[in-house]
């Protein structure tokens, strides 16, 4: 699994490892354990702190395809249940580089809050291989890990596991269990990671909140193209620059190809979001990442509130923070969310192979989704609430050409049906005969759109009756020194070249009202 190139690259990153640094794996029998084995002897010939030991851990570790990571002989917390290849290889080689020394990327703030978490806890993580989503959940508890003796994470590649799958209903990942029960499920960052920490936990909530920043010229929320356009253009004219976000890169992250971006033929969303960042590091700007802003206090100098209690005083506020994957808003939604109802075909697809599944809306996103699902599952029913499709009509010929594939026009989705935990059918209302009528599917998968993030705009500034910031031609709110600007705003077609023009754009308004001002 390891080639000579991939064996080089490693040497690169673990040269400068300064702790000593033992992969334990645990002993037994498995049809797939030398391979294991023999992946973790390979990988441990590429530094002379990493050692790779087979031994009886007495019961710490859960099967012969266990291995956990000792620091200086003394466990870390981290467990990987799996050949930790695909997706998940990355997760193993930042493991392994934060246990040895190098630098956690995370806010001070966020370090304090889970340094300061006094109870025990046990995470497991569910993940799929091929799951883009599952590795920033399982980095993220690594690293919680890591600052906390007292958290443990065990990351478990769910295709070797089929009798926990079956035994805890999992049909989605990451599924993350913490002390035995259900955590959280499908995509989530470490922002949202946090909030349920400190709502199940409110004492971890008291840490300290780290170095006050200074008065801040502007101060950008939201880290997707729109938002780091507005930092780089904005730390160009010498300004005080923070960028506050729940991740860099916001959707775009998640977008698998990206063919209409002007003088870039094609790219994917994670190449796109590493160009973004190296850009932006050309410049003094702070980064406060995995956080969210609570709320806005409006004055000549304004004062953000962060989800870790931390405040941000800045004369200029631009608002890039995006949006996310609208739902269905119907009974059953909610409740079966990692058990059949899902969000990113990428993701969950696999879960549903050989499976009959419906996909919730015509548009664009819909249809690229019942094509990538028709290569997996038995069957897909596309539902699509208006009479006429709204994709392309590329993709709708393509779609007609899939013997599997089927589209129902016209028809409203009014509820999710499940049975001992799981999806089983979709009722909705046939709209031209007013008929109500039930489908049986084993998967829902949700492309309906995107909402803007506003939440914590609401009596703030004005927003549409969709939530939307209105913004006029210069990016300007209706509260003087706040701008917005990308897919949160009015401005139609949400584009990542148009949401970088906004971005720009909101950064010379608010240069322009600090000379003025």
């Amino acid at each position: 699994m390891l080639n000579p190139e991939i064996l080089e690259a490693l040497k690169g990153y673990t040269a400068n490892m300064s702790n000593k640094v033992t992969l334990v794996l645990q002993t037994g029998i498995h049809k797939k354990r030398a391979e294991l084995a023999k992946f973790l002897a390979d990988f441990a010939t590429v530094s002379d702190n990493l050692m790779f030991e087979e031994r009886d851990t007495g019961g710490a570790l859960r099967s012969p395809l266990s291995f956990m990571i000792e620091v200086d002989g003394v466990p870390n917390g981290i467990v990987f249940s799996g050949i930790p290849g695909g997706h998940e290889f990355n997760s193993m080689v930042l493991a392994v580089l934060h246990s040895s020394g190098t630098e956690l990327k995370l806010d001070d703030s966020i370090k304090s809050i889970i340094s300061n978490v006094q109870e025990d806890l046990k995470f497991e993580i569910f993940v799929s291989l091929s799951c883009h989503n599952c590795p920033d959940v399982v980095q993220a508890l690594n690293q919680f890990a890591i600052l906390n003796p007292k958290i443990t994470t065990e990351t478990l590649d769910g295709g070797l596991y089929p009798e926990i799958i079956a035994e805890r209903n999992i049909q989605g990942v990451p599924t993350v269990f913490l002390n035995g029960k259900v955590f959280a499920n499908g995509k989530i960052d470490i922002a949202q990671l946090l909030e349920k920490l400190m709502a199940e936990y409110p004492n971890v909530t008291d840490a300290d909140k780290g170095t006050q920043l200074p008065l801040q010229d502007v101060t950008i929320i939201g880290g997707g193209p729109a938002g780091i356009s507005a930092a780089i253009y904005s730390a160009r004219k010498g300004l005080n620059v923070t960028i506050v976000t729940d991740r860099i890169g916001g959707q775009v992250k998640d977008t698998m190809g990206i063919e209409n971006l002007i003088s870039v033929s094609k790219t994917t969303g994670p190449e796109l979001v590493g160009n973004l960042i190296s850009h932006m590091n050309d410049y003094e700007i702070t980064l406060k990442e995995h956080l969210r802003v609570d709320r806005i206090e409006n004055g000549d100098v304004k004062t953000i509130t962060l989800s870790s209690g931390e405040q941000i005083r800045t004369k200029t506020i631009i608002v890039a923070s995006g949006a996310k994957w609208r739902e269905l808003g119907i009974p059953g939604e909610k409740e079966n969310i990692g058990n059949g109802v899902a969000y990113c075909p990428h993701c969950d697809g696999p879960f549903f192979k050989g499976k009959d599944i419906a996909v919730v809306g015509g548009g664009n996103s819909g249809i690229e989704a019942a094509l990538d699902l028709a290569g997996i599952v038995k069957s897909v029913t596309v539902f699509e609430f208006l009479p006429e499709l709204k994709a392309d009509q590329v993709l709708v010929e393509q779609a007609s050409k899939r013997d599997n594939i089927k589209i129902l026009k016209n028809v409203a989705s009014k509820q999710v049906l499940a049975k001992d935990g799981k999806v089983t059918a979709l009722e909705y209302l046939d709209s031209e005969t007013e008929e109500l009528r039930t489908q049986d599917l084993a998967g829902i998968f949700v492309q309906i759109g995107l909402l803007p993030n506003s939440e914590f705009l609401k009596n703030v500034v004005d927003l549409t009756s969709h939530g939307e910031v209105v913004v006029n031609e210069r990016c300007e709110t209706n509260i003087p020194g706040i701008y917005a600007c990308g897919d949160v705003t009015t401005v139609p077609y949400k584009q990542i070249v148009i949401a970088m023009g906004e971005g720009s754009k909101a950064a010379l308004s608010a240069f322009d009202y600090l000379l003025k001002s």
